[in-house]
Formats: C-alpha cells, sequence, structure tokens
C-alpha cells in the first residue's frame, strides 16, 4: 500500500493513501498536536468531502480497532485449516475490575484456557504479552481459543 506525505507549511503534515473503492483516506497531524481523519476525491487529494478532529484518545482508539482487526484477520486466516480455534477481540473498558490491574490477575488462560497473543494500545501492538502487563482503558485484546472459552473470557473481563 503506497502512503502518499504532504508537508502542509504552517499547519503540520498529511499522510493518506488511495482504497480500492477511489476514495482518499488519511490523517493530518496539525502542529499543535490534534488529529483529524479525512476524506478526499481520488482525482483531488486538497478536496476534502469529510474532515473529523480526533482526540489523542480518539486518535488511539480507531488505531487500536484497525490494528486489531488486521492482526485478527490474519490470526483467523492462520487457524482456518485448525478445527475449533477462533481469534476475536477485547476491549477493555473503563469498568473493567481489571482496568489498571496486571492481565495475570484476570488468569484468563487458566480459567477458560484462552491465549491473549497480543495488546493494542494507542496504536501500537504489544505481542504476545506478559501476565505483568498493566490493562489500561481502550486496550484492545486479541485472544485464541475456543468459542466456549472465549465467550468465558469475555465475561471475566467484563464482570471479573
Amino acid at each position: 500500500m503506497n502512503v502518499d506525505e504532504t508537508n502542509l507549511p504552517g499547519l503540520g503534515r498529511r499522510k493518506d493513501f488511495m482504497t480500492a473503492s477511489g476514495r482518499r483516506i488519511g490523517v493530518v497531524e496539525l502542529r499543535e498536536g490534534q488529529t483529524e481523519l479525512i476524506v478526499s476525491t481520488w482525482d483531488d487529494p486538497d478536496t476534502c468531502q469529510a474532515s473529523i478532529p480526533l482526540t489523542s484518545d480518539e486518535a488511539a482508539t480507531l488505531g487500536n480497532l484497525l490494528g486489531g482487526m488486521h492482526l485478527a484477520m490474519k490470526l483467523t486466516e492462520e487457524h482456518k485449516d485448525v478445527p475449533g480455534i477462533v481469534t476475536r477481540q477485547f476491549s477493555i473498558a473503563a469498568d473493567s475490575p481489571f482496568q489498571n490491574q496486571p492481565m495475570g490477575k484476570a488468569s484468563i488462560r487458566t480459567r477458560c484456557g484462552v491465549s491473549i497473543v497480543a495488546i493494542m494500545r494507542e496504536g501500537e501492538v504489544l505481542p504476545s504479552p506478559g501476565p505483568d502487563v498493566v490493562l489500561h482503558a481502550g486496550d484492545l485484546l486479541v485472544a485464541v481459543g475456543t468459542q466456549e472459552g472465549l465467550d468465558s473470557a469475555a465475561d471475566i473481563l467484563r464482570h471479573g
């Protein structure tokens, strides 16, 4: 995928790419620290059809969602020939009993046989997280296990 980067003198920097459907999607990182999600036409990247200002938390959450989906899709593809193995994503909610707690406190693997294979946080991937990694609201956990185990893991992460 080709990402075009354009300096915006006095404003910041734009990074965008062309989708298969002919739309340009990107972000503008403003010098003051704000981020905007933009959609432009294929024939004129300067014609913005939509601009959505994002807070840093919103930008990080969007990055987690998109990155987590990509990672989960790759894992699903890799496990498609293994019957009974499913990949799912879990978001740590602000009211999760495990927010600001080490992941090991939830005992997900012990209690339901599910492996947390990665955590998406603020657009970064933490692969193979250990039990000492502290979970934060907005973290996206990528897990692999049976359907029943993943259902149990979701319940544990929500309710303890």
